[in-house]
C-alpha cells in the first residue's frame, strides 16, 4: 500500500503540496477525488505559540490540477488540536494549510497559477479553463482577475522602464458612447530599444485625453518619472502636453507611421481636389488620377515596371496634375528619409524636407502647405526618432492583440475586467506567476 501511494503521489505530484494520497474515487460527474493526509501538520497554536493536543480531523475539499484531462478534487484530512495553554483564548485550532490553499478560497494555490498560465501562455478563454478544472465561469474569472491585480500591482513591475509608448485604443464598439469607449494604452518599449525582448503592456487607463495620461504619470513615484527618457506617441497634442508637464526630462517622439499617414492623407486630398477641378466630378473608372489612387500611396521602390509606367502616365495626363506630382514627390521623400540606412543622413534629409515645405510654397499646393505647417510644428519630435530609434509600432501591435482578445470574449461591457484581461493577455505576467 505504501508503494502504491508513493506512485500515486508521484503521478499526481501531490508530494509538492506536502500531502500523501490515501484513497481515490471517481464520481458520477467524471471528476477524480483524491483523499489525502498532511505529511507534516503543524500543531502550534497561532495565538499563543504553544503546542496542542490532537482532537479530531475535518475534511477540506478543494479543486486541484486536472488529471489526464479530468477535473480533480482533493479531500484534505486536516487535524484539529486543543491548545494546551489554559489561558489562551483559542481553545481549538486547525493545522495551518495556507501553503496549500489560500485563505477563503476553494482551489489550491498551484491551481490558480495553472489557470493564469493557461490564459497567459495558451490564450485560453475563461470558459475553456473553467471546463478543465470543473469550476464555474464566475469562479475562474474571479480567481484570474484577483491574481492579475496582484501581479500587476507588484512594486518592481515598473522597474527598468525607460522608453514609454502611449496610444489610444477603442475597447468597446458601441454607437453613441463617445470618448467613454476609448482608453489610453501604456506600453514598455525598453526591451525593443535595447534588443532584449518584446514590448509589454504596462497599464490601460480610461479615456483618451491629456488628463488621462497626466493623472497616470502623476500617480507613479518620482523615481519612475525621472527614469523615463523617451515617450513615443501619435500626433495627439493632449499626450504631448501631458508628457511635457509630467516628464520634463523625457524626449517625445512622434511615431513615423502617423507622420507618413498624415502625408498620405494630404496626398489623397490633393488628388481628390485636382480630380474635381479637372473633371468636375468624383473619380470614376477611366479617370487618370482615379486609376492611380492606390499606386500613389505605394513606395516607388516597391512598384513593378507596369505600375511605375501607369503612375507616370496618370500624373502626366494633364498639366493640372502638377500639384499631385509635387505632393507625391514630397510623400516619397518623407518615406525615403525614414528608410535611409544611415540614421544621421536620414535625419538631415528629413530636416531639409520639413524646412523646404514649411513656408513659401507656390499657389495651388494648399494641402502640401498644410502638411508643412503641421509637421514643422512637431519637427523636434519627428527628428527625435532618428536619435532614439523608438517608435509606436510595438504599441500598435499590442493594440491588435487586444482587438483579438475582444473577439475571443465576444466583447466586453466592464472596463475594469477588460483592463485586467488585457494585462493577462499582453502584460507578460507569466514570469511573475511564481509570486502567486
Amino acid at each position: 500500500m505504501t508503494q502504491r501511494s508513493a506512485i500515486a503521489d508521484t503521478i499526481c505530484r501531490t508530494i509538492e503540496l506536502g500531502v500523501s494520497i490515501t484513497d481515490a474515487a471517481i464520481d458520477a460527474e467524471d471528476r477524480t477525488h483524491l483523499f489525502c493526509e498532511l505529511l507534516a501538520p503543524g500543531n502550534v497554536c497561532p495565538a499563543c505559540g504553544q503546542s496542542g493536543r490532537l482532537r479530531d480531523h475535518v475534511d477540506r475539499e478543494v479543486a486541484d490540477l486536472p488529471i489526464v484531462g479530468h477535473p480533480t478534487r482533493l479531500h484534505l484530512r486536516v487535524p484539529r488540536y486543543v491548545c494546551s495553554n489554559l489561558e489562551c483564548a483559542t481553545s481549538i485550532f486547525r493545522a495551518n494549510i495556507t501553503s496549500i490553499v489560500a485563505p477563503r478560497t476553494q482551489v489550491t494555490r498551484r491551481t490558480t497559477t495553472w489557470i493564469m498560465r493557461r490564459m497567459i501562455l495558451d490564450k485560453m478563454s475563461v470558459t475553456a479553463v473553467a471546463a478543465s478544472v470543473g469550476l464555474g465561469w464566475n469562479t475562474v474569472n474571479t480567481l484570474a482577475l484577483d491574481a492579475a491585480r496582484k501581479l500587476a500591482a507588484a512594486p518592481d513591475r515598473l522597474a527598468g522602464v525607460r522608453v514609454l509608448g502611449v496610444d489610444e485604443h477603442k475597447w468597446k464598439h458601441v454607437r453613441g458612447e463617445g470618448d467613454s469607449s476609448f482608453v489610453t494604452v501604456l506600453v514598455d518599449l525598453t526591451p525593443i530599444v535595447d534588443g532584449t525582448g518584446p514590448a509589454r503592456l504596462l497599464d490601460v487607463v480610461a479615456g483618451r485625453s491629456k488628463a488621462a495620461l497626466k493623472d497616470w504619470l502623476d500617480a507613479r513615484d518620482q523615481s519612475f518619472r525621472d527614469r523615463i527618457r523617451v515617450v513615443t506617441m501619435d500626433g495627439f497634442v493632449g499626450y504631448h502636453t501631458a508628457t511635457a508637464e509630467a516628464l520634463d526630462k523625457a524626449r517625445t517622439v512622434m511615431d513615423p507611421f502617423h507622420v507618413v499617414h498624415l502625408a498620405a492623407q494630404k496626398l489623397t486630398l490633393c488628388r481628390q481636389r485636382v480630380q474635381q477641378d479637372t473633371c468636375g466630378h468624383r473619380g470614376r473608372s477611366g479617370d487618370p488620377l482615379f486609376g492611380i489612387r492606390r499606386t500613389l500611396l505605394t513606395r516607388i521602390g516597391l512598384l513593378s515596371d507596369k505600375q511605375a509606367t501607369k503612375l507616370q502616365t496618370g500624373l502626366d495626363a494633364r498639366d493640372e496634375h502638377v500639384a499631385v506630382s509635387v505632393t507625391h514627390a514630397v510623400y516619397q521623400d518623407l518615406i525615403g528619409a525614414y528608410e535611409h540606412p544611415d540614421k544621421r543622413a536620414g535625419k538631415i534629409a528629413m530636416y531639409k524636407l520639413l524646412k523646404r515645405i514649411r513656408t513659401g510654397l507656390p499657389a495651388g499646393l494648399c494641402e502640401l502647405a498644410q502638411l508643412g505647417r503641421s509637421l514643422w510644428a512637431r519637427h523636434r519630435e519627428i527628428l527625435a526618432y532618428f536619435d532614439t530609434g523608438a517608435s509606436n509600432g510595438p504599441v500598435e501591435a499590442i493594440n491588435g492583440r487586444l482587438e483579438h482578445l475582444r473577439g475571443i470574449a465576444l466583447g466586453f461591457r466592464n472596463l475594469g475586467h477588460y483592463i485586467l484581461r488585457s494585462l493577462i493577455h499582453s502584460g507578460q505576467l507569466a514570469e511573475r506567476l511564481d509570486a502567486l
